[in-house]
């Protein structure tokens, strides 16, 4: 017996119950090389509809299950075979949900010769004939004429970091290894701001960012934090060194002050 959403029974339909026999013939002619397995046992469905359940033996489906639903007319004395599905069961192998491209790729996924467009609403990008963060120069009357002249020519780039993506990427920097909370500028002498080797970024970026330039720094050619810092600073000096050499441990060109070199 079954009940549905409601308190009202389902009764199990003796004719469809007692189709096994061709519930299993129409899971054969489906199954190929999965096979089929036991026979689980059946439950109704409504009324004059009943599923019967086989294991499938295929080591490639552990846990999964052969669902044959029966069906008979009212008055009929033969059921008839209404489906046969592979269904899941509760400890199954199951294959990973889908997850779209856009978010499975990850950062130094793209390799060459891969593309990886960017979808015309990418909030991190804005179109260029905005001028991005230029759009507040000192003169906007002048700014507005260059970018109306650039856009005419179909000059400059089409698309320019927008306020969210300027964000982002310096959230992003920050929590990097370019950025402050890490072993490397904790133990650092002093922050990249006040070395020699610091390059600062220009626009808003630059104000937090830079590149080092330092071919000895673990930091070379990456973007830093201006609190960000390793042991290459330029301020760290070079070891002092004693102004006479320490002694020989054996003297092999000292002489007599009463004999030369060579007596």
């Amino acid at each position: 017996m079954a009940t549905t959403g409601r308190t009202r029974a389902i009764k199990l339909d003796t004719i469809c119950a007692g189709a096994v026999d061709l519930a299993r013939e129409a899971v054969e002619e489906s199954a190929g090389v999965l096979g089929v397995g036991d026979y689980l046992g059946c439950v109704a469905e409504a009324e004059r509809v009943v599923t019967h359940h086989f294991a499938c033996p295929h080591p490639g489906y552990v846990g999964w299950k052969w669902s044959v639903t029966v069906a008979r007319a009212s008055r009929a004395k033969q059921p008839t075979v209404d489906e046969v599905v592979l269904l899941p069961g509760d400890d199954s192998l199951l294959a990973a949900d889908w997850v779209p491209w856009a978010d499975r790729v990850q950062p130094g996924d793209v390799g060459p010769g891969m593309l990886m467009p960017s979808p015309d609403t990418d909030p991190r990008l804005e179109p260029g004939y905005t001028g991005g963060e230029n759009a507040e120069d000192a003169d906007p009357a002048e700014a507005s004429q260059v970018r109306a002249v650039v856009a005419e020519l179909g000059l400059g780039r089409e698309r320019v970091l927008s306020v969210d993506g300027r964000d982002e990427a310096a959230e992003r920097w920050l929590a990097g290894d370019g950025g402050p909370d890490n072993p490397l500028s904790k133990q650092a002498p002093a922050t990249c701001v006040t070395c020699g080797f610091f390059v600062r970024l220009r626009g808003s970026l630059g104000r937090e960012f830079g590149v080092c330039a330092n071919a000895y720094s673990p930091s070379d050619a990456s973007v830093v934090s201006t609190d960000h810092g390793c042991g290459a600073h330029s301020s760290v000096a070079e070891p002092e060194r004693t102004t006479e050499p320490p002694a020989p441990v054996w003297d092999t060109i000292a002489w007599d002050e009463t004999g030369g070199l060579f007596d």
